[in-house]
């Protein structure tokens, strides 16, 4: 079953499930009573595990960012030289 959105201007959003195509234009807010209007959104798409768990991700570090509490630790030794593409090997290096 389709998930609508809608926005109270009193409350803010609201998430209703209805049956496909079924979805009145205005909805009364849970919290308040008053008229919430419908709002177009992209589609919930399905896809891999792979690709749901990053949009998941995603859409958390929005409101729920990952803190920590100290930067990562630095790689000990000299760094490898990068790769050279053949083609651009005879070109000057700063």
């Amino acid at each position: 079953m389709p998930l609508y959105a809608y926005r109270c201007d009193e409350d803010g959003p609201v998430e209703v499930m209805r049956p496909m195509g079924a979805a009145p234009p205005t909805v009364s807010c849970p919290a308040c009573g008053a008229d919430a209007t419908r709002v177009i959104t992209a589609p919930r798409l399905r896809g891999d595990g792979a690709r749901i768990a990053a949009i998941d991700r995603a859409e958390a570090s929005r409101t729920e960012p990952t803190v920590v509490s100290a930067p990562p630790p630095r790689a000990v030794g000299p760094r490898p030289a990068p790769r050279l593409d053949p083609r651009t090997a005879a070109l000057p290096r700063p």
